[in-house]
Parts: structure tokens; sequence; C-alpha cells
């Protein structure tokens, strides 16, 4: 029986992380090793924006260390992931660069969508009780270093995700340099965060039953699953937190790491997470807390498996992030049932061609989200639909799209309505290659030729047709209404699909005979 060892590195904000995973068809994804290492990269991050020599060094001998295990076990394969603390600082490029010289392991960046995508894979590995609570009113509580992130569900759906740097060593950072003590933590932590969950609530909150909070982080999670006397299981009640930070906020450092089993040194940081989860139970009413015990290397090897092809995955994530933009949409009043038949008609189009322009289905997903957020621009101006699309598509978090995604989404809304920029005359040259240029081309010409088949917005064909015959795309209409507007103006949207694809786009009406 084939077995594949997988090594997970998580480099985050105050520890460096290593899980050793083993794949194999039997037994699926298994964990066989965990390795910590605190090396506090955050506290230089958020506070000066470039790492120290000290800190560089601590990092790559951490590194070094891991790279020595990975050998021990023969890991056939590794992703190593930085979060805010490198994706924060000013020479990110250079700090890269510098870690694979001195120690052989190449670090990627992850926006922060991306990291929270892969922390929300990693709670999909419990299954049946993560199935549960999603189907439920509940909300996703990820308290990292740099920042919080709260997503939340409603029946299965996710309804939104919301990010605010608010993290607990930027918060550790701000109440050192005040020299604050942690008997002072529960007020000033609940001044410097209310005024953003107040606006979360109002703009978030809206008309939302909240039952449930799942955590990912790194203090309370470990509280809870260790499962002794003061916490005996990793699901407790609002009471219970209350509890812990009464005990945290009364009695003495020493007597607390006795009885929560953490090390001094971590406290302030446990601390201050309990503070942040509890404000969050009581803007959203939850009265449950579930901590799973995972990370964000859980969610790289759960990825990784996905991608290979070793485990089996039965959540659909494309749907959380067509969700998710869905909601985006509605936020600025886009128009649902048009940028449902824009989506329906465009991905006719791209299913007709992908086999032979290279379009895989990761560029589906793309094309369905440019679909859905075509005219969000329109909640700020209708005459600068295009530049103002953009823009909010360029500013908004869609939680699993990177940021090139996202530029390439922002890019083909805009140029569905304004005159292309072809690569030499191209703004984001330094953001966007020749290879993601053209994609967004690719992707712009299949959109602009599903807006012109409801150009009129009155939605008048019952069904639609598409096939590529050699030299053409033949787009066959049922509908029984005058298409005149839409064969007039077709001409302006082919021209550039024919430019693009060396495809002559034709309409051809068919008559059902209904009223």
């Amino acid at each position: 029986m084939a077995v594949r060892t997988f090594a997970a590195i998580d480099v985050g904000s105050y520890e460096l992380s290593m899980k050793i995973f083993e794949f194999s068809k039997r037994i699926g994804m298994r964990q066989i090793d965990h390795i910590r290492k605190v090396v506090d990269l955050g506290t230089d991050t958020y506070a000066n924006h470039v790492l120290s020599i000290e800190r560089v060094d601590e990092l790559c001998q951490g590194l070094k260390e891991f790279s020595a295990v990975m050998k021990s076990y023969r890991v056939e394969d590794y992703k190593a992931y930085g979060t805010s603390a490198i994706r924060e600082t000013k020479n990110t490029a250079i700090l890269l660069e510098q870690i694979k010289q001195r120690t052989g392991i190449e670090v990627e960046v992850l926006n922060n969508s991306e990291q929270r995508f892969l922390d929300y894979k990693s709670i999909a590995l419990q299954g049946e009780q993560f199935d549960r609570y999603i189907g439920k009113g509940t909300a996703i509580l990820d308290i990292g270093g740099g920042s919080i992130q709260i997503s939340v569900f409603d029946k299965d759906t996710l309804s939104s995700t919301q990010n605010m740097k608010i993290g607990i060593l930027r918060i550790q950072d701000r109440l050192n340099t005040i020299g604050a003590g942690m008997k002072d933590y529960l007020r000033l932590v609940e001044e410097l965060c209310q005024p953003q969950f107040n606006t979360y609530k109002k703009l978030y909150l809206k008309d939302v039953e909240i039952e449930n909070i799942i955590i990912v982080d790194d203090y309370i999670s470990s509280v809870l699953n260790k499962k002794d006397e003061f916490f005996p299981k990793n699901t407790v009640g609002i009471e219970d937190v209350k509890r812990c930070m009464e005990l945290a906020s009364t009695k003495s450092r020493q007597e607390v790491c006795r009885a929560l089993g953490v090390p001094e040194g971590e406290l302030p940081l446990l601390y201050i997470s309990l503070i942040l989860l509890n404000k969050i139970m009581e803007i959203t009413g939850a009265t449950n807390v579930w901590a799973p015990g995972v990370s964000l290397s859980d969610g790289i090897a759960y990825e990784y498996g996905q991608n290979n092809g070793l485990i089996n995955v039965s959540h659909d994530f494309d749907a959380d992030i067509r969700a998710c933009a869905l909601n985006i949409s509605k936020r600025y009043s886009g128009s649902r049932k048009r940028s449902e038949t824009i989506e329906k008609i465009a991905l006719k189009i791209f299913d007709s061609i992908k086999g032979i322009y290279g379009l895989s289905q990761r560029d589906r997903l793309l094309l369905q989200i440019s679909a859905i957020l075509h005219d969000c621009g329109k909640y700020i101006s209708m005459a600068n639909l295009a530049v103002c699309s953009y823009n909010i598509i360029r500013n908004t978090e869609i939680i699993g799209i990177s940021h090139k995604e996202r530029i390439i989404i922002a890019n083909v809304v805009k140029y569905n309505q304004m005159v292309f920029d072809y690569f030499e005359d191209f703004n984001e040259s330094n953001d966007i290659e020749a290879l993601d240029h053209m994609k967004i081309a690719k992707l712009t010409a299949i959109l602009r030729l599903a807006n012109g088949l409801d150009r009129s917005h009155r939605m008048k064909f019952k069904n639609i047709k598409v096939e590529h015959k050699i030299d053409t795309l033949l787009l066959i209409i049922e509908s029984d209404e005058d298409i005149s507007l839409e064969k007039g103006l077709f001409k302006n949207r082919a021209d550039f699909f024919e430019e693009v694809y060396n495809l002559t786009p034709v309409i051809k009406q068919k008559k059902t005979g209904g009223a």
C-alpha cells in the first residue's frame, strides 16, 4: 500500500509550527507528528514593519530544524506558508529569498482570505460535527496575531466574512506601549475593539441569529482540548468563558497557569483571546463555543490531499466562495435575477470551449464571480459603473480568492463595459503577468458576450444552447419575444470574442410557439 508523507509548515506570528502527515487509500489523512517553536515575529512586524536580524536568525534556525525533521521522516513533499507577520513586512521578497538561501525551504505568503480559507478547510476535516454546526446559525471566529476573521453561516451557507485588524499580538503591543497590567486588560481591550465591533454588528448581523461559535486559535483551543477538570470537553457555554476570564483577571499568574495548564509567557495572549471571544459572543448572542483544535497546518494538508486526489472531499468549497460573492452583490444592491441569467449564459459558453482554449475549472469559478458582481458599482454611480465595480471588487475580500485572482475578476468586470487595454497599456502589469492578462481577455470576452445576449435586461430567453463549430460559436436561443435589440447590438460584443478566440459568434433564434 502506497503511503505519501507530507509536511505542512505554518510560519505564524508567534510561533513556527510543522505537522507531519501520512496519506494512504486505507486511512486517508493521518497526523504523525507536530513540532512547535516559539519565534515572536509579530511583535517586530506590527511595530516596525521589518524583522530584526535576531528574529530572522531565529526564524531560519527554526526552519533548519524543521528541515532535519522532514529528512528523518523521509518527507516527500511539503508546503510552507507565511501569514501576516511575513505579509506585512516592508521587505517581504528579500526576506523570503534569504530564508530559501539559508534553509532550503521555500516559504509562500498567503493573503488574508487564502489563510482564513485554509483555516476553514481545517475545520471541515471534522466531518459530521462540522456539518451539524454550520447547518445552524454559526460563526467561525479565527483569532490570529495580526487580525481576527468572523465568518457567519446561515443554513449551510456562508453569508458573510469580515476581517478586523485587532489580532492578539497587535493588541498586546498597544497595551505594552502604555504599560498596562493584566488587571487593566478587560477595560482597555474593550475600549480598543468596541468601535469596530459596533460597526460589524450594524453592517453584518442584521436579521442573523447565531447560536454557536467555532473558534480557531492557538490559545483558547489549546486549553479546551486538554479536556481536564477545568474544561472536561472542547464544547463550552458562555458562562464557562466568563469563568475563565474571571480566573485570569483575579488570580495570580502562577495560579492561573496551573489551573489552565498554560506556560506563563502565553497567559496574556490567552486572556486577550478570551476577551475577544467574550465580546463576539455578546454582540452575536451566541451561547456555545466549539474548539475543534485544528490549525492552519491541518488546512494546508487538507488542501494538499484534495488537490492531489489523496482524500475524498464531500464539502463544496467553491459553493462557499460563490455564496460570499452573492452576499457582496446583495450588499451593493446587485440584480440577483440578471446576474443569474448572465452567469448561466457565460458558463454555457465557457463549457463549450474550455477544453480547447486552455481554460481551467478555477477559471470557471472566476467567471462565475465576475458575472455575479458585474453590476455592483451601480450602487455608487450608474454613470461610472465599470470603474466603481472595479474599485469595489479590488478592495473587497472574497474568502478563498487570492489577491491576484481578485485583480483578475475586477478587470474582467471593468472591461465588460470599457474598451480593453492590451498588455502594453495595462496599468497593473506589476501585479499581473502576460499569462494572467490573457486570462482577463478570455474571461472578459465570454462575459461581454453573455451580457450582450441580455442587453435589454428583460431576460427574454427560455433557454440557450451553445454549439462550438470549427470557426463559429452558434448560440441557439429559445424565445418567442422580439430579440432585434440583442441582435442589433450583438456585433459590438461579438467582435472582441472573435479577436480573442478566433471564433465568430452567431445568434440563431428558435421559436417555441409559447404565449
